[in-house]
């Protein structure tokens, strides 16, 4: 039975390590992997919640370690963390090293002493690495304002990065594009694409939730907002632009971001209290939410970057059967969306492309079928089929290399 640990440098907390990397975890622990977690923790647990969600894991087959997550002053607190993670692994034997984007990677690489090209520690000797290759984390943090293009962090990250694509074992990446930028000449190891899934079975068991509302048309957006890539102020115009075509549309916001800079836009547009929500909405509770609407928002600023990316509240749209209009450029949607008719795309960011986009969307959700199509998309994007099958592959084929 192969032994992993898989690290995430992100805390137990986020939804992102709720929605997608405890379902992965757990399905590769249905195989047969014996699997231990290690996250980092930006603050304290109290002993009590520790406990709890400690026992609650092990009854999953995984085993959590946490270390504390170090943010200032950046470079030296990620290069200290780094040499945590990869002492802390040192402790245990194991077959495969999973780490989850560049972080993840490194400090697995480390801990085998294959970033420097240098000898393993004994433990490690035989271990193999994947890289969980989660975007272009360079060009993303260049898309988000922190970093200068070209700058000593993103020099320095980009140096990594090719180094741990020359010395892992096997990697994930989210979309084709991602695979053909990275890889142009093929991989002689082994490469999964495996795009952010969902548990379409939280889907086909949820109720929708009552909003309060009758006779109105819900565009809801979930996810983040702001920091650069995720748009605030032309999310707000395009929906002014929704409202302006019928007067029924309803603004729905879930989101983990502070709300009041969303709820700001959009009455400047001309939103009244009753015309929109914004709401924190824990990830258990986004399949009601999203069962309640009618249109799905997917609105980032393109750029390189978003060429490798796989956008969760994408899966999660398909799975609740709503249309979406989302930007173009963003991982491998242009095509999906266009060739199975379950959204549009939006060319610009601009008065006219909003308004070509809503009348698209309005001739698109009188097709009868529209809903079955998003959901028939949605299997593409199955945590058990899709997900979970490739994680498994790719553990298969860097065990037997």
């Amino acid at each position: 039975m192969p032994r992993a640990a898989y690290v995430c440098y992100f805390g137990l907390r986020e939804p992102l390590v709720q929605t997608q990397v405890l379902p992965y975890l757990r399905e590769l622990v249905a195989c047969g992997v014996t699997m231990s977690l290690l996250t980092f923790e930006p603050a304290r647990w109290d002993a009590e919640s520790s406990a709890e969600w400690r026992e609650r894991l092990r009854a999953d087959g995984i085993a959590w370690s946490t270390l504390r997550y170090h943010k200032r002053p950046s470079l030296f607190a990620t290069l200290y963390d780094i040499a945590a993670g990869a002492w802390h692994l040192r402790r245990e034997r194991f077959d495969i090293v999973h780490g989850r984007s560049h972080v993840g990677a490194a400090i697995g690489a480390l801990a085998r002493g294959r970033l420097r090209g240098g000898p393993s520690w004994d433990k490690l000797s035989a271990c193999r690495l994947i890289f969980d290759i989660r975007g272009l984390l360079a060009e993303e943090y260049v898309d988000s304002g922190n970093w200068r293009a070209g700058g000593l962090l993103f020099r320095l990250t980009k140096m990594a990065e090719r180094r741990l694509l020359r010395s892992a074992d096997g990697f994930v990446v989210l979309t084709e594009k991602a695979r053909a930028m990275l890889f142009p000449n093929g991989a002689s190891r082994p490469v999964e694409v495996i795009p952010c899934c969902v548990d379409r079975e939280r889907f086909a068991a949820a109720h929708r939730t009552n909003l309060g509302i009758a006779n109105r048309t819900v565009f809801v957006y979930a996810g983040a907002l702001g920091g650069g890539s995720y748009v605030t102020r032309e999310l707000a115009e395009l929906l002014a632009v929704a409202r302006d075509a019928d007067r029924s549309v309803f603004a729905l916001v879930l989101t983990q971001s502070p709300p009041q800079p969303v709820s700001d836009e959009l009455e400047r547009v001309g939103f009244t209290r009753d015309d929109y929500r914004v709401l924190h909405a824990p990830p258990e509770d986004v399949p009601g939410y999203l069962l309640a609407s009618d249109v799905g928002l997917l609105l980032i600023r393109p750029s390189f970057a978003r060429l490798a990316a796989s956008p969760t509240k994408f899966a999660e749209y398909l799975a609740a059967g709503l249309p979406v209009i989302a930007t173009r450029g963003i991982g491998d949607l242009n095509a999906q969306i266009e060739e199975r008719r379950v959204g549009v795309l939006l060319r610009s960011f601009d008065h006219d492309a909003y308004a070509e986009a809503i009348a698209a969307m309005n001739v698109l959700r009188l097709d009868p079928e529209l809903a079955a199509r998003c959901r028939e998309l949605s299997r593409e994007y199955d945590l058990h089929a899709v997900g979970g099958a490739r994680y498994r592959r790719l553990y298969d084929a860097v065990l037997h290399r």
